[in-house]
């Protein structure tokens, strides 16, 4: 394992961390076995983005004997509401639930404890203000229940303010291939090394999408932001580049890639001990350009009023672009709620941070699917 400098936090972490998001409903045995061999592996950083009650009964079990070995995190604002993640602003919510998490976890403090999810400049000022909720999270840090405060955004001019305030220690925002022409982000990139913040580089699989790309990939005009364009993927993109490249781009501390299994976690760790030619992106950089309006499958859309699984459902239609398997149809049959149960209602898009039209997602599902 390598290691890094969280920016000027002084927290030594691991260059691959481990995103627990997919591990949310796995069996025990299977979060348990996850974490306990990437901490043999020497990974030591842990992204614990949910408030579920079972998802933390799983991974105090897995964590248990550990916790002085590894840096764990917490979001402030991320709750969850009749069994879906829901996100708030409310002080009052946030604190009870983070204490929650805290109690449930078995835990007395997180390492970071970031401001969650912000996709708008208004948001991010609202948070920022005087009695905000940047003033609970200091407040948790001066009562020892957190090390250091971070911010998770999808948006450079949100997390160029953030760094720029000079009241946020680490920054976690999407870095991967899809965003390598994304308007700012080289000079946001640069910021954060300069005002030594530390960066956690999410999504490095830009949801999974990198790793299904197979044949013509096609971005649309909606997608970049100017010209629509075809590439030409003419064979698999591997978790080694995906990371290597993530690695490479300037002032990443460390990366959380999403696994659900052993098997998953391994090919994820392999990028460390790799050859060069494994790990080479280079051929692959000029095929991708800024990709906003493209899902990838975090589920900040929901609640849904329907209780649809707006993310997975999105991500069977984009597996599904090169054809109806019956893996995929039996994936989709699987869900509890189907697509045609959409309303229509929007909410899902108005949360969504990148712009995705999960309506037209909902409609293409419903055609192909059922």
């Amino acid at each position: 394992m390598q290691f890094r400098k969280l920016g000027r936090t002084g927290l030594e972490v691991s260059a691959i961390g481990l995103g627990t998001e997919h591990l949310n409903g796995q069996p025990r045995e299977t979060v348990v076995s996850v974490i306990h061999e990437a901490i043999e592996r020497g990974v030591n950083y842990f992204d614990l983005v949910f408030s579920f009650p079972g998802y933390l009964d799983d991974l105090r079990a897995a964590f248990q004997g550990h916790r002085e070995h590894v840096f764990l995190t917490g979001h402030l604002g991320s709750t969850e509401r009749n069994g879906q993640y829901f996100k708030t602003r409310s002080l009052k919510t946030c604190e009870r639930f983070f204490l929650g998490f805290l109690s449930r976890l078995g835990t007395d403090r997180v390492d970071v404890l970031f401001l969650h999810n912000f996709n708008s400049v208004k948001d991010y000022d609202n948070v920022m203000r005087p009695g905000g909720l940047i003033d609970l999270a200091c407040r948790l840090r001066k009562e020892g229940k957190a090390r250091c405060i971070g911010i998770s955004a999808h948006n450079t001019a949100v997390v160029t303010k953030a760094v720029e305030s000079e009241r946020i220690d680490v920054v976690m925002f999407p870095i991967n291939l899809l965003g390598n022409a994304m308007p700012g982000r080289k000079e946001l990139l640069n910021l954060c090394a300069r005002q030594g913040v530390g960066l956690v580089a999410m999504k490095p699989f830009g949801g999974g999408k990198l790793l299904q790309a197979r044949g013509t990939f096609r971005v649309p005009k909606y997608q970049t932001g100017g010209e629509s364009f075809k590439t030409r993927i003419t064979s698999e993109i591997t978790p080694a580049q995906c990371l290597s490249y993530t690695l490479a781009q300037v002032g990443v501390s460390t990366t959380v890639p999403g696994v659900k299994n052993t098997a998953e976690l391994a090919a994820a760790l392999h990028t460390l001990e790799a050859t060069e030619v494994e790990q080479d992106f280079s051929s692959l950089v000029a095929s991708f350009r800024y990709t906003e309006g493209e899902c990838v499958y975090c589920n900040h859309c929901l609640p849904c009023p329907a209780v649809i699984d707006i993310g997975q459902i999105n991500r069977l239609v984009d597996a599904a672009q090169w054809g109806i398997s019956k893996e995929l149809q039996m994936a989709y049959n699987a869900l509890p709620m189907k697509a045609s149960a959409c309303t229509e209602c929007g909410a899902c898009m108005e949360r969504c941070p990148f712009g995705v039209d999960a309506i037209a997602k909902m409609r293409q599902a419903v055609e192909w699917f059922e």
